[in-house]
């Protein structure tokens, strides 16, 4: 198997495989949540993941460009800080990211410390990814919007683990395709400024 290569699944692919985020709660319904992750699966094991980010309330804040930006840039930066992943398709959403992430554990050196200024992260789990990538855009997003405290991301997230070829290039297709059928993704909102969101 290639380094890029797609290791499947080898677990129960019934248990949990496609659920979406059902946790839309407010933060003081926290306690009531459950899982989405599959029960037995290691999400730091080498494999590719399909994820979903969504925006606190799903509010449409990346209709604004620069805070669009900011959020690509973030994403992009994640290798950097984790160069054991590779990020694949991705596309920011007026109120969602969509991204491809693969883990492989055989590429390239790994350190635990800071190396010329640049954090490493220790953990190397599908969610440490995920929360190292809301902090630092959050940070960035209300530095920007002068709003040190205001929520930019959903608690949780949606993720799917990628079985085969055939899986990540369906997934592949799904993002590329995903901005010119916004008007009928599930997290469209008539919202007028969507549209400008497209050009």
């Amino acid at each position: 198997m290639g380094a890029n290569a797609i290791r499947p699944y080898a677990g129960n692919l019934q248990v949990c495989m496609d659920r979406q985020n059902q946790n839309e709660q407010d933060d003081s319904q926290a306690l009531n949540r459950r899982s989405l992750r599959l029960r037995e699966y290691d999400y730091s094991q080498e494999g590719a993941y399909f994820v979903t980010v969504c925006t606190y309330k799903k509010r449409m804040i990346f209709t604004d460009i620069r805070i669009k930006r900011i959020v690509e840039k973030e994403w992009l930066k994640t290798p950097i800080v984790r160069p054991y992943i590779t990020l694949d398709e991705f596309v920011v959403m007026p109120n969602h990211l969509h991204g491809i992430i693969i883990i492989n554990h055989h590429v390239g050196a790994y350190g635990h410390t800071p190396l010329r200024g640049v954090f490493r992260s220790p953990s190397k789990s599908l969610g440490a990814i995920i929360r190292g990538f809301k902090a630092s855009s959050k940070i960035k997003i209300n530095e920007f919007r002068n709003a040190p405290k205001e929520p930019v991301w959903q608690r949780n997230y949606y993720d799917h683990v990628i079985r085969n070829e055939a899986d990540l290039s369906e997934k592949r297709k799904y993002i590329i395709d995903n901005p010119a059928k916004w008007d009928e993704d599930e997290y469209y909102s008539n919202n007028p400024s969507s549209n400008r969101f497209l050009e």
